[in-house]
């Protein structure tokens, strides 16, 4: 598959510049609310990060009966759940129904804080570091006071836009703790913008990822870990879930992407609908995605995605 790459960076770029103006475009911050606009199954953390340097908040959307004293030991699966660029974690509980999606399941949704740094760690700054603080430290602190099944086959990750990257980029980068990776709108070709093709937003690429052609663009380049899986890796990688609207700035390169997983053979669901690049498509998508993860828990271990007794 041939890909026309200079084309392709010229127009998401634009875009991506239209973006940044637009607040119809990419999820746009919100000041978080105090803790009594919070859905009842809804909690609110900090967690003093070593790798940031930093208190880095997050949100945790509970399922129907955690609370409950009868469930005390009761154990669950658990989504990651990305914003994009621009946002902040309280965007998918403030801006979508997730809080009342997730009563219909048995996922806790958590919502990290991934600024600006597209889910990767910084090669200027040294406590930029998202990608080691949701592997490294988030994951962990959420297992370790909630109560997840903290395993493979129990977690999932998945975003918009630059979330819909991360969360690709997470699944194939680490197929070890993820059984399902998900990308809404996705951002996929990120590691292509530089800021000679792409103005102020290639330029903090260029401070996260490096030069072009840089180890640090091949690490975070998801065309690259797509292309360079070996059959053995093939194997090990989480099931993907791509879907874009049809009128989405982003829809060629996600059609772009879903050629290239076709090609390399990687097991997907491709979806593309209606819709542009805003929080009504990622209110559908999150309700559906929920609903995907419970089917495909079930076909990957045999079970469904019901809480388990300890």
């Amino acid at each position: 598959m041939k890909i026309n790459r200079k084309l392709f960076v010229a127009v998401v770029s634009l875009a991506l510049c239209l973006a940044a103006w637009s607040s119809a475009a990419f999820a746009q911050p919100a000041a978080a609310p105090s803790p009594k606009s919070l859905a009842p199954n809804v909690r609110e953390s900090k967690l003093a990060s070593k790798l940031m340097a930093r208190e880095m908040s997050y949100r945790v959307v509970l399922p129907a009966g955690y609370a409950d004293a009868k469930a005390a030991s009761t154990r669950f699966s658990t989504l990651y759940l990305l914003h994009g660029l621009t946002g902040n974690f309280a965007n998918w509980t403030d801006k979508t129904k997730v809080a009342e999606y997730a009563l219909k399941h048995n996922f806790i949704v958590i919502t990290p804080d991934g600024g600006n740094g597209w889910y990767s760690d910084s090669v200027t700054v040294p406590n930029d570091k998202y990608e080691s603080y949701i592997v490294k430290e988030l994951i962990p602190e959420i297992d370790k006071n909630y109560r997840t099944l903290a395993d493979r086959d129990h977690r999932v990750i998945a975003g918009l836009s630059m979330g819909g990257y991360g969360g690709l980029k997470f699944g194939l980068k680490y197929p070890e703790l993820f059984y399902l990776a998900g990308s809404f709108s996705g951002a996929i070709g990120a590691a292509e913008f530089t800021e000679k093709t792409a103005g102020a937003i290639g330029k903090s690429l260029d401070a996260i990822y490096g030069a072009e052609g840089s180890e640090g663009r091949a690490a975070n380049d998801v065309f690259k870990l797509v292309r360079d899986l070996t059959p053995e890796k093939l194997k090990a990688i989480p099931f993907l879930y791509v879907s874009c609207g049809n009128e989405d700035f982003l829809i060629n390169n996600n059609r772009d992407f879903m050629k290239l997983l076709v090609e390399k053979k990687v097991p997907h669901e491709y979806r593309q609908h209606p819709g542009v690049h805003d929080w009504v498509f990622w209110d559908d998508q999150i309700r559906e995605f929920l609903s995907v993860a419970a089917r495909r828990q079930k076909a990957s271990t045999g079970s469904s995605s019901s809480p388990a007794q300890e």
